[in-house]
This record gives C-alpha cells, structure tokens and sequence, in this order.
C-alpha cells in the first residue's frame, strides 16, 4: 500500500470560496455572520475525482491523509468567532470527501487558530474532529500571524492544552503555516520552508519532549534546511550544551514533498528511513513537470524509486511509518481488512 500523508483540498466547490469572502466582509462592514451555501455530495465527488483521487491512482497510491487548503487557513484574522466557523466548514467538507471515499481518503484538521489566541476553541475542533468525525491528525501553525511570528516558540507552555489533547486522543499534528501576511517572505516559496526549520530548531533548544514523550510531529516540505545543515545542527548542539538533534527523532517525522531527485537522495541519507513518511502535497504548491526530466514536480514516487532503498526501506516509507505515526489510521486500516 502507497499513503499519501500530505494532501490537501484546493479544488474546493466554489461556495466555500464565497462563505470565507462573506465572511471577511461582515467582519469589515459589522455584518451578521454569512452561512455557508448547499454542496451537494456529487459537487464534491466531482472536485476530487478529477483531480486528486484521479491523479492518487494514476500514480500507483492508494490513501491520501487529506487536509483544508494551508494557505487558505487564514489564522492571521484574529475574530475566534469567525476562526471557528471557518474550521468547522472547512473539516466538514474533508470529513464528507472521506465519507464518499473511506478506501481513498483520511481526515486532517484545521484547527481555529488566531494570533495570541485562546487554545479552547482549537482544542475543542480537534476534539470534534477527531471523536466525532474520524479524522486521523490536525495541522497545527506556529506562526498564527502569517508571516510575522508573534507567537511563542513551539516549547512554550502557552501551546501545552493543544500538546495535552494530542497526546490523549493519539493523534499526531504536522507542524504546518498559512498565508504569508508579511512581503519579505513568499508563502510557498521563503514562509514554508522557514517555518519547518524554525520549528525542528525551536524544539533542538528546549525540551519539550520529556514533558511529552508520546508526542508525535511531522514536519513538512522534506524538514526545510533540516537534512541540509544536519551538521550545523549537530555542531550547534555541542556547543551549547543542548540535546544531540538525533534525539528529537523519537518524537520528530519529516515528509517527502521535495521535488527533485537529489533532495529526496539527500533526505534518505540524512534522515533515518524510519523518519520519513511519503507525501506530495498534491495537488498543492509547485504544479506542472520539470522540463528537464518530465516528471511531475510534485510525482515524488517517481523520486523514492528512483533513490537508493532496499525494499524493506520503501515499504516503510511508503505506508509502514505512516501506519505508525498515525495509529488512527492503522486501526481504520486493520478493520478493513488492509
């Protein structure tokens, strides 16, 4: 079995569109709060069988771990109201497309996050969303602001009740930006990759796995800088008398949306192969082939085929960690008979 860890839902029906443009406006304008317009389930199925569930099976995967649209997130609006209500449409609708398709898709949360905001109402969606409506792990942003990093560092106590409830309910969070408010850093290309390295350095300078042990997080986009300047980290470590960044790795996965073969070469030498769990982000970012080589930019199959692993290596890569780091989803799996 190929899982697809990192998906999200950008082809979205065009009413959830104008529910978050609603609702932007009634909160310039004063305005009552918008609701979210009818989707009918065939509108749903039509937004993915054409795009992510056709394109899932075109390259041999079979489950996607699938998530709102990041940078439509929009933690930046600092209304708690409005954060709730537009996590709550937003997972409702990745909750149905894993309704319509059990065998193909897994729930992910977004979860009410607002700059400086209360965790109450983050803990309760994830909550929700994953008691309720089956979801299998949340996307937790470290930087609410969008671009301008006015919260905590991921160690802080002030994210603690978020830690407590991942732990209880066994679910991992995949450390994961927004929107990028901020001009000197592009979202895709400078905000992303930036908030992965500073993640994997805030949690280096603390010690926020021995208060949680069993706390389980992914960091995206292949872990930014991370595999690149293992050696910084490890030198930076000695120095100042901080914990071996190997140690991290107990509790610290990294995903494989890096689109071009000698990143993915570079990934699986670095990092241990149990660290690694596949991931596209498709349909997300960079879209379209590389002209040099043909492939897809974000085919990164194409890549661990392509890399230096055993078989052992691969099937753990491609569906054994996620298994693992997502226990959820295995016992869904189990019970299916997969």
């Amino acid at each position: 079995m190929i899982i697809d860890i990192h998906g999200h839902y950008t082809t979205e029906p065009s009413q959830l569109t104008r529910f978050r443009q609603a609702q932007l406006a009634a909160l310039e304008n004063g305005d009552s709060a918008p609701q979210l317009e009818n989707i009918r389930d065939d509108e749903l199925r039509e937004s993915v069988e054409q795009n992510q569930l056709r394109i899932l099976r075109e390259r041999g995967g079979d489950l996607m771990i699938f998530s709102p649209r990041a940078s439509g997130m929009g933690h930046h609006v600092p209304d708690p109201a409005t954060a709730v209500a537009w996590a709550r449409s937003s997972n409702d609708l990745v909750a149905r497309i894993a309704d319509l398709y059990p065998e193909h898709f897994a729930g992910v949360c977004q979860l009410p996050q607002t700059p400086g905001g209360s965790q109450d109402d983050v803990v309760a969606e994830l909550r929700r969303c994953v008691g309720e409506r089956g979801f299998v792990g949340a996307n937790l942003n470290p930087d609410p602001s969008g671009g301008n990093w006015t919260s905590p560092p991921l160690t802080d106590p002030y994210w603690f009740p978020v830690y407590e409830a991942l732990v209880e309910l066994d679910v991992p969070a995949m450390v994961h930006v927004s929107s990028s408010c901020n001009p000197n850093f592009h979202a895709l290309g400078a905000h992303y990759l930036n908030a992965d390295t500073s993640a994997f350095m805030q949690f280096l300078e603390g010690n926020l796995f021995e208060r949680f042990p069993t706390l389980r997080l992914v960091i995206p986009h292949g872990g930014g800088a991370v595999p690149y300047h293992w050696g910084r980290y490890r030198g930076l470590a000695m120095r100042n008398g901080w914990q071996d960044p190997a140690e991290l790795l107990r509790n610290v996965f990294f995903d494989t949306c890096v689109y071009h073969q000698p990143g993915i070469d570079l990934l699986t030498r670095v990092i241990p192969v149990e660290n690694i769990l596949f991931a596209s982000e498709m349909l997300g970012a960079v879209r379209g082939a590389d002209p040099e080589t043909g492939i897809e930019w974000d085919d990164t199959k194409k890549y661990l085929d392509g890399a230096t692993l055993d078989d052992g290596q691969r099937q753990a890569i491609f569906e054994g960690n996620a298994r693992r780091v997502y226990p959820r989803l295995d016992a869904r799996l189990m019970e299916a008979g997969r």
